[in-house]
This record gives C-alpha cells, sequence and structure tokens, in this order.
C-alpha cells in the first residue's frame, strides 16, 4: 500500500465517523447518518478527483465505503451522543491534516503545478465538512471560526514548499500534517480566528 493510498483511505474513516456523530448529535435517522457520514468523509477527495480528471476512489475502491460502513456501525453501536467537544475536534483536526497532505500529494503524482497542489490540497480538507454542516442545518465552521481553512492552507503550503525542495515525501507529509494540527490547536488554544466584517 503506497503512503497516499493509507493517508485517504484514514482521512475517509475519521471524516465518516465525525460527520456521522455530528448527524447523530442532531437527530438524524440511522439513513440520514449514513449519508451524512458518506459525504462528509468523500465529497472532498471527489471533487479534487474531478478537477483531476480521475474517477472518484470510492468507485474504483470498494475499501472507501467499507470504511464508511464502519464508522456508521460504530457510531450506531456505542449509541451515546458525544455534542460537538475534545474528542470529535480532534478527530476531525487529524482527518484535516490528512487529508490536506494527501489532496496535494496526489496532485503531485498527477503533475500539476504547484499552486494547484495547494489549492487542490484544501479543497480535500475542508469540502466534506462543509458541506455535512450545511446538510445538518449547521453554521458551517469553516466560515466563522477555528481557522479550519487557514490551518489546510498553510499545511498544504509547507507540505508542497518540502516536496519542491525535494525532502523525503514522508518527512514532507508528517510535518505539513503537523503544521495543520498545530495552527488549529493554536487557533483553538488562544480563541485566534481570522478578522470579521465590521458593519
Amino acid at each position: 500500500m503506497t503512503l497516499l493510498y493509507l493517508l485517504d483511505l484514514l482521512s475517509t474513516f475519521v471524516f465518516a465517523l465525525v460527520g456521522a456523530r455530528v448527524a447523530a448529535d442532531k437527530g438524524l435517522d440511522y439513513g440520514g447518518i449514513a449519508f451524512i457520514a458518506a459525504i462528509a468523509s468523500v465529497s472532498g477527495g471527489t471533487l479534487r478527483n474531478i478537477f483531476l480528471g480521475l474517477k472518484p476512489i470510492w468507485v474504483v475502491d470498494p475499501w472507501i465505503s467499507v470504511a464508511v460502513i464502519a464508522a456508521v456501525i460504530i457510531t450506531l453501536v456505542f449509541r451515546r451522543v458525544t455534542h460537538i467537544g475534545r474528542t470529535l475536534i480532534i478527530m476531525d483536526t487529524l482527518g484535516l491534516a490528512v487529508a490536506t497532505v494527501s489532496g496535494a500529494q496526489l496532485a503531485f503524482e498527477q503533475n500539476v503545478g504547484w499552486y494547484a497542489a495547494i489549492i487542490l490540497g484544501v479543497i480535500t480538507a475542508v469540502t466534506g465538512g462543509l458541506l455535512r454542516d450545511v446538510l445538518c442545518q449547521l453554521e458551517p465552521v469553516l466560515l466563522h471560526r477555528e481557522t479550519i481553512g487557514t490551518s489546510a492552507l498553510v499545511g498544504a503550503i509547507v507540505f508542497v514548499a518540502l516536496h519542491q525542495f525535494h525532502v523525503i515525501n514522508t518527512v514532507a507529509a508528517l510535518i505539513g500534517g503537523t503544521v495543520v494540527i498545530a495552527t488549529r490547536i493554536i487557533s483553538i488554544q488562544f480563541n485566534i480566528n481570522l478578522p470579521k466584517f465590521s458593519k
């Protein structure tokens, strides 16, 4: 298994688990929980692949669907609903880091420019969470707090810069992912957000 494949599988599972928990917290039925889990986990990677002219990974790889189903089953078996708290934020942050690196790495494998790799890394990371929040009728976290987009952007830039300097891919991925996690943790810990428009 390649690093890229493992990253895709891990981010799919984590985003599906977070999506399923958020849907359960909103009181959705089993079908709704499964739908939100799927949307949250595969939409970012799907959009990335479409931009790259590739088939969505869930079309060609059944293990992606297995990861989503496993996340839904875990959510339904452990029926205690956990409101958005530390555990979900940690999991979501992990998924954000993994997806950012995965998106940028696949872009490089398709021989696109460094700027496109950064953009696709961000798209892969934030799309699922944005759609999850919209469908669950929550104010999208991406648009108003916790610098999710900024964390993904900074991590993608670091990963791409290291890649351009021919740093070993695994090392670049670890450093880029760590930057995503650190940026988001710092923004949450110290309540740092992008400036908002003042009326």
